[in-house]
């Protein structure tokens, strides 16, 4: 079935005049991100041309995605806002707080007994609200909206970085925090700085082991984690209309790890063929109709330097597999290299477990591919060295990949297991048994992230990401240094044998069938629906505003801690186990920064509490601050909050006292949050000064009474000797951002407004 056609027949109706509108303004050739940008501008038809990086507009996005983590708090929010039902269609996916540990059935019940809270709440709240609610094991948000709502053309948000895997379908779908959400689902105007545009140019097909994971490890490894910072990533040529949609969806997917606000593809037959294979071919007879405005203009890839910001080309035909990692998913290796690579940096070579899945690769073709590996394995006498681990995408994906024997392929190797269709271990998600120990390992996985702890909370795993074909190959070689285009391996006869390429389906010939996909429609009236929070709860918690500014200037605030290096909203507001409490606000702040490194003992979750002198745990000594009515501030490193899109890592800070961040560099959604939480977000106007600021400083803002769009904020660091130093900051706030940080918060404002 076809979710919100009539609003996609809607969109798709306004196309051809704010094309015509747009091309007017901006008066060149349009690219296909430019195309859905300027179709979707809240004013309607464009009247004059934006400047990327620089401009701030208003959009007006289609829909929004909510996954159960962050879900919680987006709807707290809501409920704040005043509203008897969301603006546009919306949707909640349960897939977050399922544990990895034994299997899917089992797996799943603990999850359900254990957030029978949350999930009911959930639950109500779409049922009261007009919103679709996905359920425990229906899947992971992000395949379950390929399937299901992802649509050429179109613009929506998601609380979840990894909402760009729509670009997969020709969408402009970008991750937000909670209260972007309550925007739109408040019929606000959603805003955006609008993004710089990376070309990449597809030549070329893939060939035998190298998959559409490959594109993105290799442009991970060319733009790092920050490059695509402000950008969307449009990938365009015959090598990209070769790749299927669910192979675009990946590599859409994972350009959240180099920073890019999304990606995205043209429209084009695989596009066609997917739209169709998942029931929706009423939204390829409506695309069709307007075709020429789902992708690019030709004047645009014929001469893409003319109009891209950047442009790189890749050739399929010469690409092979990488592994990029550890600790960071930018760091790639071509399979070919990796044993010395791994040598000289002393990595594990030896591998324990392998896991494919996550919103990343979880699709019927990975599965497909995947156990074609694992076939050729059995038939030749191999079995695995390492436990392999699958989560499939969604149940459509795992009904039919069991109806046609996939699941069947990795159950011949007794050490696979089959979890649950959700995050599982891509979010740390994962009882891993020993983990506790912190031994020093590898793992492979065909996820999307590496960082330290992530996966199952050792320090000391070094995680390796691949496509779901290598990590199978590796499974059974029980080795990362395994090439399987030119190694043998050996069978249980003792001959050396040569694993086959691997083959797969694009899409199941007999088509998806699914018994239930665990869809539950909300009311369509749910105004006698009642919401209850228990005011004991430990899980959930009714959200109180955030104060006011009080229109002067901060003073006597002390450095909660200068966090060094890396600083991932991973450090900040943790996963994990941490996931039980994000709809209670007071609980999950005792994860604020624990996981940041102190620049002043490169020791974690240990600062100075200057009250009592006495070092501490980072939430206890910010409580500490608190209690004493001293404001704290933050100070951080290069493309601080880098990672997943969770608002709970600026909330927590909010919420313990802290007032600003101060850092090198932000990344794009983190900065957003704190604006929206009412918290000033600066960088350093000359970076060498974070070198200044010193473990006991008093710090003062001198001109934050003169907030103003472009105007430095100057502060006065005085050092426990008396003498001082003055720091300007930057910052990238405009007017109704400063109003949002006058009013204490975006969603104060809109409760302000909502009553006037």
């Amino acid at each position: 079935m076809t979710f919100d056609i009539d609003m996609i027949k809607k969109v798709y109706a306004n196309y051809p005049e704010r094309i015509e509108a747009a091309r007017k303004a901006v008066g060149k050739p349009l690219t296909l991100a430019e195309k859905i940008l300027y179709s979707h501008l809240w004013e309607g038809n464009a009247e004059r041309s934006f400047e990327r990086g620089n401009s701030y507009v208003d959009f007006a996005p289609d829909r929004v995605a909510m996954q159960d983590a962050t879900a919680q708090m987006a709807l707290l929010q809501f409920m704040q806002a005043g509203k008897a039902k969301v603006a546009v269609p919306s949707t909640v996916h349960a897939d977050h707080l399922i544990q990895a540990k034994v299997g899917a059935e089992k797996d799943l019940q603990v999850a359900l007994n254990k957030n029978s809270e949350v999930f009911n709440f959930l639950s109500s709240v779409c049922d009261k609200y007009g919103i679709g609610f996905w359920k425990p094991g229906a899947g992971i948000i992000h395949q379950v909206v390929l399937e299901n709502y992802a649509f050429p053309g179109g613009m929506m948000i998601g609380t979840d970085s990894h909402t760009v895997n729509a670009g997969g379908l020709g969408m402009v779908a970008i991750g937000v925090g909670g209260a972007d959400a309550v925007d739109v689902m408040s019929g606000m105007p959603w805003e955006l700085k609008m993004p710089k545009l990376i070309g990449v140019k597809l030549t070329g097909k893939l060939n035998g082991w190298t998959a559409p994971k490959d594109v993105i490890l290799k442009v991970s490894g060319i733009l790092t984690v920050k490059g695509g910072t402000g950008c969307i990533i449009e990938y365009f040529g015959e090598g990209a209309k070769s790749i299927s949609t669910t192979g675009k969806g990946t590599i859409c997917n994972m350009g959240a790890e180099v920073g890019a606000t999304t990606s995205t593809f043209g429209y084009d037959d695989s596009m066609r063929r997917y739209l169709a294979a998942t029931g929706r071919q009423d939204i390829v007879d409506e695309a069709d109709k307007i075709a020429e405005h789902l992708t690019g203009d030709d004047e645009v890839y014929a001469n893409p330097e003319l109009y891209f910001d950047q442009v790189i080309e890749i050739d399929l035909n010469t690409l092979t597999p990488h592994l990029n990692g550890p600790f960071t998913p930018d760091l790639a290796t071509p399979v070919a290299e990796f044993h010395d690579k791994a040598v000289a940096n002393g990595w594990p070579i030896e591998v324990e477990w392998a896991l494919i899945g996550s919103c990343t690769n979880s699709s019927y073709e990975d599965l497909s591919r995947a156990a074609s590996i694992v076939e050729d394995a059995f038939a030749k006498g191999v079995k695995p060295k390492a436990i392999l681990g699958i989560n499939p995408g969604s149940e459509q994906v795992k009904f039919t990949a069991e109806r046609d024997g996939f699941l069947d392929s990795f159950r011949k190797f007794e050490s696979a297991r089959i979890f649950t269709n959700a995050c599982g271990p891509c979010i740390g998600q994962w009882d891993r048994e020993g983990a506790e120990k912190e031994e020093k390992n590898s793992i492979i996985h065909s996820f999307n992230r590496n960082f330290a702890k992530r996966a199952d909370g050792n320090p000391n795993t070094h995680a390796f990401v691949a496509s779901p074909e290598m990590v199978a190959a590796v499974a059974i070689a029980g080795r990362l240094d395994f090439n399987p285009i030119t190694d043998t391996l050996i069978n249980e006869k003792g001959e050396a044998v040569k694993l086959s390429e691997p083959v797969g389906m694009e899409l199941p010939p007999k088509g998806f069938d699914v018994d239930d996909n665990g869809y539950q429609a909300p009311s369509a009236d749910g105004s006698k629906v009642e919401v209850i929070v228990s005011p004991t709860s430990d899980r959930l918690q009714i959200l109180e505003e955030f104060p006011a500014w009080d229109g002067q200037n901060i003073t006597g605030a002390k450095v909660l801690i200068k966090a060094f290096g890396k600083c991932t909203t991973d450090h900040i507001s943790m996963a994990g186990p941490w996931l039980k409490y994000r709809g209670h606000l007071d609980n999950i702040s005792n994860n604020m920064l624990i996981g940041a490194v102190n620049a002043y003992n490169m020791e974690t979750n240990k600062v100075k509490n200057e009250i009592s002198g006495e070092y501490g745990e980072v939430p206890a000594v910010a409580r500490a601050y608190k209690a004493a009515n001293i404001p704290t501030i933050v100070v951080g490193d290069e493309n601080y909050g880098e990672g997943s899109s969770r608002e709970h890592a600026a909330m927590e800070p909010r919420h313990l006292g802290v007032k600003a961040v101060l850092v090198k560099s932000f990344a794009r959604i983190h900065e957003t949050n704190l604006k929206k939480q009412g918290m000033l977000g600066l960088t350093f106007a000359d970076k060498a000064d974070y070198d200044k600021i010193q473990e006991d400083d008093t710090v003062n803002f001198l001109d934050l009474d003169q907030f103003a769009p472009g105007k430095q904020i100057t502060l006065e660091f005085v050092h426990a000797d008396g003498t001082k130093d003055i720091v300007k900051t930057n910052h990238t706030y405009n007017e109704p951002q400063i109003e949002w940080f006058k009013a204490g918060s975006a969603l104060n404002l809109i409760k302000q407004m909502e009553a006037n």
